[in-house]
């Protein structure tokens, strides 16, 4: 009878420690398989996507793209060719200073984080539309390293900015410098783009304006770039309402940049013009009363207030109570409740000729935004997808030079997610399938909200290798991430290695 149940308990034994096998197997080896090497290149993640058209000499793609997705027959450019003339004098010279140090706002809060020349946010960086711009950063002390990326604007690809993707950080004592033409007028700004969730939260950023050759006579020109210091919220650094002189009469034209992970509202206590989106004038843009322009993160907005001929200040609302207020700095404006409707820039404005054809693209693709539990470099959670697959085994988006590129977003996740293509400008061509009948929307910007769907459509005009991620950077950091690239376009730089190149 002893034997007996010895036998049971043993068999008993041998089932619990089958069953658990069957469970904690498969979570070991999904946690194995998830762990990130210590340096890899962006090319060798995931696999090809190649919107439907035929990848160079073959398919050239069997888990990795380390020759090009071409394969190795293929004709191969590194990124590094991909520079402004060399020889060309530079118009603007900016060199900024980068500092882990604890600051003050105008307020006089403290905050401990990063400066740029001693200041958060870094200097503004002023060019006219066709001028070379060169920036020498120099990591005085930020531990982590730094890069600068040049958001919104269509650099070339070796000045983008990407730690591990396009540059190596700068380690402390370190420097690099950056030269590109601007050659599109518009509002933009700059940030790091090394461990960029914690570095732009915490002070790495500044604005970049672009002039037009032909300046607007008898406007006054203001950049608000709002930014979240520990809470805060900040225009130009500056808590509580910002002033700015402006006479009876004349137009203001302001400048709004969204440095946060999520999407504000703009508003104003006056009619307004939206003149831009994301540094790209709209087309015939009407007066505005009484609405709210949404603006997601990363995107800029340029909104253009007459003046009322009586002199009385006109106040700009930012994302809240308070923002700019223009007119007599001896006289206040009284806060003005958001309005309840949305600007709709779906049918805002005139139709205007893109330049190519959307309906008759190269190339089409699918970014469909998820979620679901897995292990992301061993760690347990609830991650993002891109069309069902976790980071990183995500799609590469590959593209020739000159293609017409069409590409639906769609959003399942549970979260609204402000999504940005870098190197590129996209044109909105419909939401949730009613398509746009105003301006051309050009966007590198576009907020996605949970259940919505977009098409958008680019010329392929910038070879390089070029990310396309959330701006909201905690979610990049958490996985939402994938990548364009250019048929023949290889990198010599790799996330991890010696300088810890970490782009979220």
């Amino acid at each position: 009878m002893n034997a007996t149940r010895r036998r049971g308990a043993r068999i008993r034994l041998a089932l619990a420690g089958i069953a658990t096998l069957a469970i904690i197997g498969p979570l070991l080896w999904l946690w194995q398989s998830s762990l990130m090497p210590g340096t890899y290149s962006v090319m060798d993640m995931g696999y090809a996507d190649h919107g439907g058209a035929q990848a160079m000499h073959g398919s050239g793609h069997s888990g990795h793209l380390a020759a090009g997705p071409g394969g190795p027959s293929a004709p191969t450019r590194s990124l590094n060719e991909f520079i402004a003339d060399p020889d060309r004098k530079a118009d603007v010279d900016v060199t900024l200073v980068a500092r882990k140090q604890r600051f003050k706002l105008a307020t006089g809060r403290s905050v401990d984080g990063y400066t740029l020349n001693g200041t958060s946010p870094g200097p503004v960086i002023n060019a006219t539309a066709g001028q070379l711009v060169q920036v020498r950063l120099v990591n005085e002390s930020v531990p982590d390293g730094i890069t600068l990326h040049w958001h919104g604007v269509d650099v070339p690809n070796s000045v983008d900015g990407v730690a591990g993707v396009t540059q190596d950080a700068v380690t402390v004592g370190g420097s690099h410098v950056y030269r590109f033409v601007a050659d599109q007028a518009g509002t933009f700004w700059y940030h790091s783009h090394q461990v960029s969730h914690e570095q732009v939260q915490r002070g790495l950023l500044g604005a970049l304006v672009v002039a037009p050759a032909q300046a607007h006579a008898g406007t006054t020109d203001v950049v608000a770039l709002l930014h979240l210091y520990d809470g805060a919220r900040t225009v130009n650094g500056r808590e509580g309402d910002v002033r700015v002189d402006a006479s009876p009469g004349s137009r203001v034209r302001v400048r709004v940049i969204n440095t946060e992970n999520g999407q504000t509202s703009v508003w104003a206590g006056a009619p307004f013009r939206l003149l831009a989106v994301d540094g790209t004038d709209l087309n015939d843009p009407g007066p505005v009363r009484g609405t709210a322009v949404p603006l997601t993160a990363g995107g800029r907005a340029d909104l253009e207030v007459t003046m009322p001929e009586d002199g009385s200040p006109v106040r700009v609302h930012i994302g809240g109570p308070t923002g700019l207020v223009l007119g007599s700095r001896s006289h206040d404006a009284p806060p003005v409740p958001r309005p309840t409707t949305n600007l709709d820039l779906l049918g805002y404005g005139t139709p205007a000729p893109l330049g190519f054809d959307p309906d008759q693209p190269d190339r089409r693709f699918t970014y469909e935004i998820g979620r679901r539990p897995g292990f992301l470099d061993g760690m347990p959670g609830i991650w993002w997808t891109v069309n069902g697959h976790m980071f990183p085994d995500v799609p590469m988006f590959v593209v020739a030079e000159g293609d017409v590129v069409r590409m639906r977003i769609s959003n399942q996740s549970g979260e609204t997610h402000p999504m940005h293509l870098h190197g590129h400008h996209a044109v909105v061509l419909s939401r949730n399938g009613v398509p746009a009948t105003g301006s051309p929307w050009w966007v590198d910007s576009l907020e996605v909200p949970d259940g919505d769907s977009f098409e958008i459509a680019f010329l392929a005009d910038n070879p390089g290798i070029w990310m396309d991620h959330c701006h909201n950077l905690p979610h990049a950091a958490e996985g939402l991430v994938a990548h364009l690239m250019y048929e023949g376009v290889t990198t010599p730089f790799t996330v991890g290695g010696p300088n810890h190149n970490k782009p979220e």
